[in-house]
Parts: C-alpha cells; sequence; structure tokens
C-alpha cells in the first residue's frame, strides 16, 4: 500500500506542477493549456484517491478533515475553471491568473496547514 500511495503522491505533484507551469508558460497569451487542464484533472482524481488511501493506511489517525476539505474545493474550482475554458484560444486575465493562483493556493494549503507550522 505504502508504494501505491507514494506513486500517487508522486502523480499529484506531476498534476499540480502542470497547473501551475502551464500558467507560467502562457502568461504572455493568457489561454488554458491542455497541460493545464490534463494537470488539474490528475491532480484532482489522485488526490481524492489519496485520501480514500490515507483512512485504512493511517487507522483515520492525524487525518485534518478541514484541510481536505478546502483543498477539495479548490481544486474543483481549479478543475472546473480550466476544463470549461479549455477550447478558447484566449481566456479573460482574469480567469487565467484564477486558476493560476488557486493551483498555487492548494500548495500553499497542503504545505503551511500542518501542525508543525500551526502549532
Amino acid at each position: 500500500m505504502a508504494i501505491l500511495y507514494g506513486v500517487l503522491v508522486v502523480l499529484h505533484l506531476v498534476g499540480m506542477a502542470g497547473v501551475v507551469g502551464g500558467w507560467l508558460a502562457t502568461v504572455r497569451h493568457p489561454r488554458i493549456a491542455p497541460i493545464m487542464w490534463h494537470g488539474a484533472l490528475t491532480a484532482l482524481v489522485t488526490g481524492i484517491l489519496l485520501v480514500g488511501l490515507s483512512y485504512p493506511a493511517f487507522d483515520g489517525e492525524n487525518i485534518d478533515n478541514a484541510k481536505i476539505s478546502v483543498k477539495l474545493v479548490v481544486a474543483l474550482v481549479v478543475a472546473v475553471l480550466a476544463v470549461v475554458n479549455r477550447r478558447r484560444e484566449t481566456v479573460p486575465a482574469g480567469v487565467f491568473h484564477l486558476v493560476g493562483g488557486l493551483a498555487l493556493l492548494n500548495v500553499v494549503v497542503a504545505v503551511l496547514w500542518s501542525d508543525r507550522f500551526l502549532g
């Protein structure tokens, strides 16, 4: 189970990198690149699978449901915005930066929302 969990974590990070990397790569001509919506869906699906594996793997201990809920809502918004706007040649700058910014927000929540940082 540990190997499967590790593989899912790697895929989750690759998905996030696709969204953020695509955002940074297309910042001069705002559009939702295929890597962005593929990455958003990859991160969303692997995140859900990771949560599903966390309960039996860790016996439900030290699982922060509030953090998971926030990350799920943000990931859903990113995925929906990316998929809905993927066929447009250009997207409004606000929508484009919202997708990238929310992906970064999810990284910040993942890293900083912990007992190590919040005491």
